[in-house]
């Protein structure tokens, strides 16, 4: 192979299929599919690509690339999750805590099934339940199926393996002894629907059947079977506590839920079945800060389906909710069709109930990983879902929990200053406000004072604190945001995120982008934004004010006789405008140091108050 940066000279097909760039010593650096090999692979060499420093990174390591042919795009989707799971290349992304949570097996392809507790999923025609994140919600789910139903524990390969007489189960009530013919097997394989209905989350026959038993109890004076049938029912309800009723008209759906920050991010999986949330999957994931959202979704939802293995087929619903469309989702829809041997859609709903889904799926995420952060102590507190929000509707790289908008203020070209106010976790924080008076000589020119502004600005936080904010707004167009970029590079803080603010129709300029970013006028985020901006506007225009009255001041002052520049000074101090020293008194000038009441009196007669 040639240079890596020379991409025209690889000889690569047009099929779908993989490919995967390793570096001088033969390691895989990084694994993708693509549609087309040559376009994809071309791609990564391309202008947009190379804004990722990431991705130049990963260039700069690139020695060769391997290829390999599929059939389509469904069979290029599975070969990438296999090849990443099995080589976990630098530059992918990775799960973070590649375990894997408990399910309920149900052994229905025996001839008389077994219920047990396993980690790992095969495609053996067993029934999983799970994963169970909660591992007491688990324990108590087959404590209540135990309590109900008589399943055998043993692990004889029934018919063909049995004992010769029934075990201690059978002798305390906890197994009918269908081992050695005490209970048929039709008998037992009706148990074990009930058993599946349950752990599916459909109670209501079992519960009935159960109540039944209790009341007959009842009339039999047998208190303690009762008491045994009413403590099957109190299980029975805290199951159907634990499954949270959701609108979805009864279907079986799951709800893919997205967070990131920086390189990290967290994603959800919601399992619905039968209209209730039996359960959440959760995996944590590094090296997620490369690409646009529908990028790390896609990378998400292929790992919950097919990156460990452990997806079960038969319990594959038959549509999959996703927040926004990506990239793989035709291609991971034909796999799980396939798999689960009936349609499986992923749908990306534009209204109504699964759009809120969607977003209680993105608040789960969010919440996981504002906890998990926490707990590192990477951050003192959590961030508000707004702040999310803002990120994901602008594309941002990290959550913005710091941000500082700047203003520029001046009267005609002249006393031209500037502020910076700062916001975390979407509340001001007046310790963080700067003030600046603009050292250089651009008179009208907000441009070149922004872009003075903001170098200074940064140039100091990098010195004191070591960082840059999270994000940078600035207030004005396409001219004063490209200016603060190229500040924000001089100054050392080429990643820090730098947007702005139109004030006319409230546009949000974005770098990467041409078109301004149009948020709905009651976005959270765009109202986050548009308080900094308005914060900002004010302490500037307030800076500039003191200093135009200070100038209005200082000029009248020195047209009276006997007040120099050092009384000047003392004046501007004390009273700091002219307003505020012709409402003054006398006395009160007279008790500014330097200041006698002869000239007191001289002052106040050259300045009066007004009428």
């Amino acid at each position: 192979m040639t240079t890596p940066f020379d991409p025209g000279a690889w000889r690569l097909p047009t099929r779908p299929g993989v490919y995967l760039f390793k570096d001088v010593r033969g390691r895989i650096l990084y694994v993708g599919k693509a549609k087309s090999l040559r376009a994809r692979v071309r791609g990564h060499f391309s202008a947009d690509a190379a804004a990722s420093a990431k991705n130049r990174q990963m260039l700069a390591g690139v020695a060769d690339v391997e290829t390999i042919v599929v059939a389509s795009e469904a069979e290029a989707l599975l070969l990438e999750a296999n090849l990443i799971k099995a080589h976990r290349p630098r530059f992918n992304i990775q799960l973070r805590d590649d375990k894997r949570y408990p399910y309920i097996k149900v052994t229905v392809q025996e001839p008389f099934p077994r219920v047990f507790v396993t980690r790992s999923v095969e495609n053996d025609g067993s029934r999983y339940f799970g994963p169970y994140t909660d591992v007491g919600a688990m324990r108590h789910a087959l404590e209540v199926i135990k309590r109900a139903h008589t399943v055998r524990s043993c692990r004889y390969d029934l018919p063909d393996e049995a004992p010769a007489r029934p075990c201690l189960d059978h002798h305390i009530g906890r197994c009918a002894a269908p081992c050695v013919g005490l209970q048929s097997r039709e008998d037992y394989r009706a148990m074990i629907d009930e058993v599946v209905d349950v752990l599916g989350g459909r109670t209501g026959g079992v519960r009935g059947r159960v109540e039944g038993q209790m009341r007959a109890a009842a009339r039999r004076l047998d208190f303690e079977r009762a008491a045994e049938r009413r403590d099957v029912l109190q299980g029975l309800d805290a199951i159907e506590r634990r499954q949270r009723a959701l609108d979805v008209r009864g279907g079986d759906v799951d709800v893919l839920g997205v967070a990131r920050d920086g390189d990290r991010a967290c994603g959800v999986r919601l399992r619905i079945r039968q209209g209730k949330l039996l359960g959440r999957e959760v995996d944590f994931f590094d090296n997620a800060d490369a690409g646009a959202a529908s990028d790390l979704l896609g990378a998400v939802a292929s790992r919950f389906y097919l990156g460990r293995g452990d997806g079960a087929a038969d319990d594959l619903p038959r549509e999959v909710v996703a927040p926004e469309d990506f990239d793989d989702r035709a291609a991971l829809e034909e796999v799980l069709t396939e798999s689960a041997g009936r349609k499986v859609r992923i749908h990306v709903p534009a209204r109504g109930a699964k759009v809120r889904l969607a977003e209680l799926a993105a608040q789960n995420a969010r919440h996981l990983l504002e906890e998990r952060k926490v707990m590192r102590q990477d951050v003192a507190e959590r961030a508000d879902d707004v702040l999310y929000e803002l990120q994901e509707a602008l594309d941002l790289n990290v959550v913005p929990r710091r941000i500082v908008c700047f203003d520029i203020s001046h009267t005609q070209g002249s006393e031209v200053v500037g502020s910076a106010v700062t916001f975390e976790n979407g509340s001001p924080r007046k310790a963080g406000y700067r003030r600046f008076r603009v050292r250089g000589d651009w008179g009208n020119d907000d441009i070149r004072s922004m872009a003075e502004v903001v170098e200074r600005y940064l140039r100091r936080r990098l010195d004191e604190e070591g960082s840059p904010p999270d994000l940078l707004v600035i207030d004005g167009g396409r001219g004063q945001l490209g200016a603060a970029r190229r500040a924000a590079d001089a100054a050392g803080a080429p990643d820090v995120e730098v947007i702005a603010l139109a004030k006319r129709e409230e546009e949000v300029h974005v770098p990467a982008r041409r078109t301004p970013v149009r948020l709905a006028r009651r976005n959270p985020g765009l109202r986050l934004v548009q308080r900094a901006r308005d914060e900002a506007h004010r302490f500037a225009l307030a800076y500039n004010r003191r200093l135009r009255g200070k100038r209005t001041l200082s000029s009248e002052l020195g047209e009276i006789p006997g007040i120099g520049p050092a009384r000047q000074r003392a004046l501007l101090r004390r009273f700091g405008s002219v307003a505020a020293l012709r409402e003054a008194t006398e006395e009160d000038v007279a008790a500014t140091p330097g200041f006698s009441s002869r000239l007191a009196a001289l002052v106040k007669a050259h300045l009066p108050a007004r009428s």
